[in-house]
């Protein structure tokens, strides 16, 4: 039986058009990763519409490029750019540009690689991430579980921006951790200006030996937090190669919510996508 899914969370690069020096550290995904090789790893399971997410190029030139795959590739909906927003007038001015470019629903700035854990708290990137919502456009949040008080703080302060919140935020599974991200987890979902992404999160568990009981609790939390009507479907692809296939994520993440009723279950694999990246 066929299933029909949008992928809110797609990595698209190719070093022969754009740098992206941190490649070099992870030689196995190194190599060009374009909508053909990701018909190729998913087969006839390939997603009815995908939103591509930054991956660090120059911002303006990789928003550039994914425009040309999505002329030739239409299921490419909707784009997450880069865009650095504790710059002041720097980042209001490409908040501007970045309007002119219609597939463009939102930006991310990565927080997860920032020694201060309170750097999302900072007056300067409250600032920029309320000029984002200004903009009318969503603010996609990448941390790691440490980092999600100062996040809490940033969405607080921020109550006009739409967020989406990245693999959970990125918690120890790995280490079997559950706390203190279970509380922050919480406090997050409890703010109604924020979705959250079921993805990333088998890069977060070990590569070589996890299993979808290893995740469960994380993903029966983010249903009793979020619940199904604030979750979407993120393939991570292909980030995520590190830990396992395409069609073996996909596998996992609807055998985790395989108990919900399927309006449910369509809500995270597809109708949530629609409504957070306005996409319909």
């Amino acid at each position: 039986m066929s299933f029909a899914y949008i992928d809110t969370h797609v990595h698209f690069w190719d070093r022969g058009h754009l740098p992206y020096p941190w490649l070099d550290e992870v030689p196995a995904i190194a190599g060009p990763h374009r909508p053909a090789e990701l018909q190729a790893e998913a087969g006839g399971r390939f997603p009815e519409k995908i939103v591509f997410v930054e991956c660090g190029a120059p911002w303006l030139d990789e928003v550039k490029w994914v425009e040309q795959l999505a002329a030739a590739e239409p299921r490419i909906a909707g784009i997450v750019a880069k865009c650095m927003v504790n710059e002041g007038a720097t980042t209001v001015a490409n908040l501007a540009e970045l309007k002119k470019h219609p597939l463009v629903r939102g930006v991310r700035h990565l927080v997860q690689h920032e020694p201060d854990a309170d750097f999302a708290a900072r007056p300067e990137f409250i600032a920029g991430v309320r000029a984002v919502g200004a903009a009318g456009l969503s603010f996609d949040l990448c941390c790691f579980h440490h980092q999600l008080p100062a996040v809490v703080r940033l969405v607080q302060a921020c109550p006009d921006t739409r967020f989406i919140l990245d693999h959970f935020g990125k918690p120890g599974i790995r280490a079997k951790l559950l706390d203190p991200w279970r509380a922050h987890f919480a406090e997050l979902a409890a703010l109604p200006n924020v979705d959250c992404k079921l993805s990333g999160l088998i890069t977060e568990a070990d590569h070589q030996a996890w299993t979808p009981a290893d995740l469960k609790l994380y993903v029966d939390h983010a249903l009793a937090t979020f619940g199904p009507g604030r979750l979407l479907f993120g393939g991570d692809w292909p980030v995520a190669k590190l830990a396992g296939a395409y069609p073996r994520w996909l596998d996992t993440a609807r055998s985790l919510v395989s108990h919900l009723p399927i309006a449910d279950q369509d809500a995270i694999f597809r109708r949530n996508a629609l409504r957070v990246y306005l996409l319909a």
